[in-house]
């Protein structure tokens, strides 16, 4: 299959072009001859007019792309070997919603030949590519994994709005479900990733290996946002804790923050999800989760706490609402939480992002971008350090609010410059 690929005479397609499938299908079309796939047509419109609809890929790697951008099934027949990289989101009660995966699984096998080759890169939990996913892939195709076709997972390792982490420089951990498919998916993505490839055991351990990824990360914010809900009982700041531990050499300065968007605050609920299908309650995960998915509403309690104590038509300006810094993404964002519980209380709020679609906003979550700052704001909470607040200063937060004003500052990026306001992190 590689050699086919390379020689062109076999195509290869992403299914899902997301923040994760459009830069792997752009690169692989440096090489080889690409079908990028997508059910939504007016994302497909915006991509062959060289347009990113996640704002993360620049308008000229689209250019001298062997590339075809397509929602027709079709034009889909003509691969060969298909990379499924569709979201993998939780429902509202935190269970696996594996609609996509099964959607994608579905649109692949009903054009599934002899011989192709198919890719999970979706996060997931472990036993699901071969559990969930190969069932309908072999059920609407009529083949057989393994004699007819292979089957194989590489989990993908995009970090949004990250020009140094990419898929070229980052090791590319791959598996396949026997000794060939796992060195021709190897040597497939090789064509794109400098820093190579790890050949995981099996597609399970592939699996677990991306979760565990996130999961750890979690679990490290958890204990971070714990220690800042103690240190503020005790009028320590956190970032200050943070700094002083971190000149031990093997300290690791994980901060606290609101665990939010489609990794981090999504994955580990698939962890335990399977754990609990197997007969086991995670404690230390789950643990974790609850204290993370708790911070938004205890920002709240802080700032309800305050701006009533200082005024009967309180104010506040939200600066922040996509999921991290200086990126588009606002799924899972979790200071929503935060906006709707001082909602709850009939406090004013303005939010605003420069980075954020208006639109986008309004749709997912019921909320108005604001155009314009106010200048009587009792309380600013800054979310995430966008590059375009970084230079925000004392005198920007004294001329947009009152005297008796708070500024939660929750990454610390404004940590020992306001004077003229009283200023809190977590």
């Amino acid at each position: 299959m590689y050699q086919e690929l390379v020689d062109k005479k076999a195509k290869l397609a992403v299914i899902g072009l997301g923040y994760v499938g459009l830069p792997i299908a752009l690169e692989f079309a440096k090489k080889i001859s690409v079908i990028g796939f997508d059910i939504n047509a007016k994302r497909i419109e915006m991509m062959r007019n060289a347009q990113d609809p996640s704002k993360e890929v620049d308008a000229k790697e689209f250019k001298d792309r062997d590339i075809v951008f397509t929602s027709d099934l079709e034009v889909l027949k003509q691969a060969r070997f298909f990379i499924v990289a569709v979201p993998t989101p939780v429902d509202k009660y935190n269970v696996p919603d594996l609609k996509p995966l099964i959607g994608a699984s579905t649109t692949v096998g009903k054009v599934l030949k002899k011989g192709d080759y198919v890719v999970y890169e979706s996060t997931t939990y472990p036993g699901c590519t071969e559990e969930d996913c190969l069932p309908v892939l072999e059920k609407l195709s009529g083949l057989k994994m393994g004699t007819d076709f292979k089957l194989g997972y590489s989990p993908e390792r995009i970090n949004p709005g990250d020009k140094k982490n990419t898929l070229r420089t980052v090791v590319k951990v791959v598996s396949g479900c026997d000794a060939e498919s796992l060195d021709e998916i190897a040597k497939t993505y090789q064509m794109v990733v400098d820093a190579g490839v790890h050949r995981a055991s099996s597609i399970k351990v592939a699996e677990a290996s991306k979760i565990v990824e996130n999961t750890q990360r979690d679990l490290n914010i958890s204990l971070m946002n714990e220690l800042s809900l103690i240190f503020d009982r005790m009028g320590i700041n956190t970032f200050d804790v943070i700094e002083a531990a971190g000149t031990k050499w093997n300290f690791l300065k994980f901060q606290p923050g609101l665990v939010g968007g489609h990794c981090i605050g999504v994955d580990p609920y698939y962890l335990t999800y399977k754990a609990a299908a197997l007969g086991y309650e995670s404690k230390v995960i789950s643990s974790s989760r609850y204290i993370n998915d708790d911070m938004a509403k205890y920002v709240a309690r802080k700032i309800i706490t305050h701006v009533l104590r200082n005024s009967n038509e309180p104010r506040v300006l939200v600066k922040g609402v996509t999921f991290k810094e200086n990126v588009s993404d606002i799924r899972n964002s979790k200071i929503v939480d935060t906006v709707k519980e001082l909602l709850l209380f009939n406090i004013h709020v303005d939010v605003e992002d420069p980075f954020a679609q208006g639109e986008e906003v309004h749709e997912e979550y019921g909320l108005k971008l604001c155009a314009k700052e106010e200048k009587n704001y009792d309380a600013v909470i800054i979310t995430v350090p966008h590059k375009s607040y970084m230079d925000l200063d004392d005198n920007y937060f004294k001329g947009i609010t009152k005297e008796k004003a708070v500024i939660a500052d929750l990454k610390g990026i404004y940590k020992n410059k306001i004077k003229s306001r009283q200023y809190w992190s977590l």
